[in-house]
């Protein structure tokens, strides 16, 4: 049994996704965790406290805990309120770590966590396993760059590390590229589903079941209202296919995201009123990641026009519903979607294209042998099969001798 503090500093996985800074992450940290935990690996995730009721510990599962640690006000705060108040976090959990036993190693997720896993590391001599999810200087080759501080601090993190995740072979290129990054420290983790949830099923049943029009095509875009998921071009592609003729309709599920999320939701409900589509538009609240697998099950097709992203939780947790994707040919989801055999790979951003694209898919004879293709792709993805690599990766530690047996 190995002991494994999980560093999730801005976002608890226990956050609803797809909303505030919830998204992906989330269910990573959760899903992952909990599969190491069922490997009877004892983990610990540690993450900022943003509710005055959050209890200090919440037992998820045997082997499973979260840690809510005091680090500033207990209510969302901004990023800057987030980098200043770092310091208090691991200061925080160098005391729990004090009080409760040092961990094995330490697992952090997103640069934020890498700052204090870094500091944690060199101070207590434990080894340091990172995933960034999103990187600076990679979302800035495709859109509007945050801060050079950000590139700086992830670039000493590279070369901190004791292991890097990449969640595909596309990501492991971008570390090197833009981080250059040691190749022998770089390891490839893929993502996984929770098969038993997303899962094909019955089309009409799953609209009934949320209430929908079973007699129209559905277009789904889920994910958090951002620039950067480009929720836009979703629904700039559903209002050229009505200006077509087209009786198709879109649900948007998730929330808004960031600085400029509630900006982004009220450009999108003025867009709606604009081009006359209000009955053609659903605007769906987060959901429970289970649920999520119902509205998959219910769309014909699912929208992925993110303008970077490193895996695309959301792609294939579709094509595992049986549910064909239409998605950016940007990062990992070059690696989730096979043109023209699993759904259809986009590097064009106008709406045209993508409902080129979408007519392509919903006209094709081949329409249900790509649902089955999507499915039986993603069979080979678990959250099982993540944790063994990253039991793997323990073991190879303790060979080593970067864990003191």
């Amino acid at each position: 049994m190995t002991r494994l503090a999980v560093l999730s500093y801005h976002t608890s996985p226990l956050a609803q996704p797809g909303t505030g800074d919830g998204g992906g992450m989330n269910v990573y940290v959760r899903e992952l965790s909990s599969a190491l935990a069922r490997l009877g690996h004892e983990v610990d995730v540690y993450t900022r406290r943003s509710d005055i009721g959050e209890p200090d510990v919440v037992h998820v599962e045997p082997g499973f805990r979260v840690h809510n640690v005091t680090a500033g006000p207990a209510h969302e705060i901004s990023r800057e309120e987030l980098l200043a108040n770092i310091p208090i976090f691991t200061r925080a959990i160098a005391t729990l770590f004090r009080k409760d036993g040092q961990p094995d190693v330490i697992h952090a997720n997103y640069w934020m966590s890498g700052l204090a896993g870094h500091e944690l590391k060199h101070e207590l001599n434990i080894p340091l396993v990172m995933t960034f999810h999103t990187l600076e200087r990679v979302k800035a080759a495709t859109f509007v760059p945050e801060s050079d501080e950000r590139g700086i601090e992830e670039g000493r993190i590279f070369a901190c590390a004791d292991a890097v995740l990449a969640s595909c072979d596309i990501e492991a290129e971008q570390f090197t590229e833009h981080y250059n990054a040691n190749s022998e420290r770089v390891h490839i983790v893929p993502l996984g589903v929770e098969h038993a949830f997303f899962a094909p099923g019955y089309q009409p049943q799953a609209r009934r079941a949320l209430g929908l029009n079973e007699n129209t095509d559905m277009l789904l875009y889920i994910g958090r209202l951002q620039e950067l998921k480009g929720v836009d071009l979703a629904l700039e592609t559903l209002i050229e296919m009505r200006q077509r003729g087209r009786d198709v309709t879109l649900a948007i599920v998730g929330g808004p995201s960031g600085s400029g999320g509630r900006e982004t939701l009220n450009r999108l409900r003025q867009r709606v009123t604009e081009a006359s589509v209000i009955s053609r538009v659903l605007f769906v609240a987060p959901q429970s990641h289970q649920l999520l697998s119902t509205w998959m099950r219910a769309a014909s097709v699912t929208l992925v026009p993110s303008r970077a992203e490193s895996f695309g939780l959301v792609a294939l947790e579709s094509a595992a519903s049986g549910t064909p994707v239409v998605a950016s040919k940007v990062g990992g989801l070059s690696t989730l979607v096979e043109d023209r055999v699993t759904g259809r790979l986009l590097e064009s951003r106008d709406p045209t294209d993508w409902a080129d694209a979408v007519e392509e898919l919903l006209d094709s004879p081949a329409l249900t042998a790509m649902s089955n293709a999507a499915m039986l792709f993603a069979k080979s993805y678990s959250w099982k099969a993540a944790a063994q690599s990253i039991d793997d990766l323990v073991h190879r530690f303790e060979a080593t001798g970067l864990i003191r047996c």
